[in-house]
């Protein structure tokens, strides 16, 4: 059922962890671990897992931008297949809170994002109504999205020579949480002409659903464009979701909002009996309110707190998640399992210590603890055939793994790199005679610190004598970040120091030597699985090297170094066996200028002329004169005029859009960055 689509075959050690995965998956295994090194392919070999298997997949990914690389990934491997993504859709989400100590209670604010919202409908009906369905997914999965059963059970299902009022329709519409607008169609609503009815579902993209009746009987069900107007194609049948996945019927509501007197009730007695009168009659009146709104609408602000009530659930009973979408037999990959697993097991504390207070301070019920992301345990009883994918397993993996799938090789042939070991005394000493070196050999390193202070000072000394280096921490803003990395790469600093690089994205391939101050201070900066990854930073230069300044050997370090070592061997020995030569990859310098300039260039059919630095970063606009991104952000007060300023801004702006719809969150957030720098800079 999936048809994977790629150039490549597997390669390395690719095709004996993907045998070793599916027999296990086979063999009734409830979990296991593929230990992939950094650069050997690991998206690649759980692609061609879902292959061989082909059962419906949920890859779980810990933040936005690694599931949008992923998505965009599995979109591109399995073109003919349902690849959907669901993630948190607000843009902006403050939750409702309430600070005793200063009596501030803060009220829900949120920001919806549209086309997410689309894309999570887009997800649970292809769980519904397909097979080959993978959904790349983030934490908030684990979060409830309103029952399954309510869901089904309100789906209409619409056939060609079906006799039904087009009024019935209309009442099914409404009561499935669509609303009508005969005058502006977007998702969600729906409109009547006639005896013809449009619909534009929520899962659809830019399809209008419409439905011609003859009387009582729907006579032709078509679909069309939303903005030319133009037919696209038709069908015998259709099915229709509702436009909410929180929507229920109005009987039971109905009982629903019984259940909630009867617990108002009980709760208003027992603040009274405590003396909390304030409490008592702040809760009657914000409850008694929210009861009279669904009687009238069918809905209220805050309507989640009450989701125990309206599903029917039990006190404590977990809620229905994106996973309950899934059959028994489903497939689990969880991408940075060492990031992801602590996160969803830190969900629900952090979620019910922020309810606590309101509920104790008569702004919730208690069933609102119950509007809740998944406890741990409970995700554990969800989780399906279960591979955890990560260079550095945590002990929860390894412990919970009926097998450990090691992935080593690197289709390049790179090997880890060679560490070596040096006291503290004379480093300072020992690093000016390293960067020396380097600088004869063209290539570029990086340093790390413990501390922001340390980064800075370091960098002013090597300054003075003459290194060409910067430093990166979190005072530095993300656009200058992206240009010091960029600067690194286009041979105009050979030095970067810096306290964490371990950032998702940070792929420098020409650095071959990195340099960890107080690698023996133990800690979250120098653990073992910290440690291994920052020591990946070389893994993409034949030369790789990594130097430990430390006055002892901490268990760390030593399990860090091991692990390396180990690792190099196995490497080393495949590419003996089979004659590979290890090859520095070689890799464009990415910008976002560059996408901005070339899209300038197109729209004006010019060519942005190339800067000394390898950026495209100017355009020629109609008037003749020239837009430099680039030199308005670097010369700040002397680099532009208003216009040539504002210009740059409405450019970066459609970019920062466009980028945002492609789910390319990272690139859409660095010009975000520049927007607002721009925005700074006086003419």
């Amino acid at each position: 059922m999936f048809n994977l689509v790629s150039n490549y075959k597997p390669s390395g050690d690719q095709p004996q962890a993907i045998d070793k995965l599916v027999a296990g998956i086979e063999n009734g295994m409830h979990a296991q671990t593929l230990l992939g090194v950094t650069g050997s392919g690991k998206t690649f070999t759980m692609a061609n897992v879902i292959q061989r298997l082909g059962r419906p997949t949920l890859v779980l990914a810990h933040n936005k931008t690694l599931a949008g690389q992923l998505y965009a990934e599995f979109k591109e491997l399995f073109p003919d297949n349902a690849v959907e993504y669901f993630i948190s859709y607000y843009d902006y989400y403050q939750p409702e809170a309430y600070i005793a100590s200063t009596d501030t209670y803060i009220e829900k604010d949120s920001s919806v994002n549209d086309e997410i919202d689309r894309m999570r409908h887009e997800a649970t009906k292809s769980l519904l109504t397909r097979e080959d369905t993978i959904v790349v997914a983030s934490v908030s999965c684990i979060y409830g999205i309103g029952e399954k059963s309510d869901y089904l059970s309100l789906m209409m299902m619409l056939e060609v020579g079906l006799e039904i009022p087009r009024d019935a329709v209309v009442g099914q519409l409404i009561s499935m949480q669509y609303e009508r607008n005969d005058f502006e169609l977007k998702r969600g609503t729906f409109r009547c002409k006639g005896d013809v009815l449009d619909i534009w579902t929520p899962d659809s993209e830019h399809v209008i659903t419409r439905v011609s009746f003859f009387g009582d009987e729907i006579e032709k069900i078509s679909f069309i464009d939303s903005i030319t107007g133009r037919f696209e194609y038709s069908k015998s049948y259709v099915e229709i979701f509702p436009a909410s996945h929180y929507a229920t019927g109005r009987s039971k509501l109905n009982s629903a909002i019984e259940r909630i007197e009867d617990e108002l009730d009980g709760r208003i007695a027992y603040l009274r009996q405590k003396g909390e009168t304030v409490a008592a009659y702040r809760l009657e009146q914000r409850t008694r309110y929210d009861m009279d709104m669904m009687r009238e609408t069918g809905f209220c602000k805050g309507i989640e707190n009450y989701s125990r009530h309206i599903s029917g659930r039990s006190e404590g009973e977990p809620p229905c998640t994106l996973m309950d979408f899934f059959p028994d037999d489903f497939l689990l990959f969880i991408d940075e399992s060492h990031q992801t697993l602590p996160q969803v097991r830190a969900m629900y504390n952090g979620d019910h210590a922020r309810k606590d207070m309101l509920v104790q301070y008569g702004f919730r019920l208690p069933s609102a603890y119950d509007n809740r992301p998944l406890k741990f345990e409970e995700f554990e009883s969800k989780m399906g055939s279960t591979v955890f994918v990560s260079a550095t397993p945590a002990e929860y993996e390894t412990t919970h793994s009926d097998c450990i799938v090691e992935q080593m090789i690197r289709p390049t042939g790179l090997l880890e790199p060679e560490i070596d070991i040096r006291p503290v005394e004379g480093q300072i000493e020992d690093i000016l005679g390293e960067l020396q070196e380097q600088k004869k050999r063209g290539d570029k390193s990086l340093i790390m610190t413990l501390t922001k202070r340390m980064a800075e000072d370091l960098t002013e000394f090597l300054t003075k004598e003459g290194v060409r280096v910067t430093y990166i921490h979190s005072d530095i803003k993300a656009v200058e970040r992206m240009q010091i990395l960029n600067r690194l790469r286009n041979d105009e600093i050979d030095v970067i120091v810096g306290i964490n690089l371990l950032r998702e994205g940070i792929d420098l391939p020409e650095v071959s030597l990195l340099m960890i101050l107080d690698a023996d201070k133990e800690g979250f900066l120098r653990s073992e699985r910290s440690l291994i990854q920052i020591i990946g930073r070389c893994a993409r230069n034949e030369h790789g090297r990594v130097i430990l300044y430390a006055d002892e050997i901490t268990d760390s370090m030593m399990n860090a170094v091991s692990e390396t070592n180990r690792r190099r061997e196995i490497q080393r020995r495949f590419n003996q066996e089979h004659g590979i030569v290890p090859k520095t990859i070689k890799k464009a310098v990415r910008d976002v200028f560059d996408i901005v300039a070339q899209s300038a260039s197109s729209s004006s059919d010019r060519k942005g002329s190339a800067s000394s630095s390898g950026r495209k970063g100017s355009r020629t606009s109609s008037k003749g004169d020239t837009i430099d991104p680039v030199r308005l952000i670097n010369e700040g007060v002397t680099g532009g005029s208003e216009e040539d300023k504002n210009r740059m801004i409405d450019k970066l702006s459609h970019e920062m859009e466009v980028a945002a719809k492609a789910l390319d969150f990272e690139k859409a957030a660095e010009i975000r960055d520049i927007i607002i720098e721009l925005k700074g800079i006086k003419s």
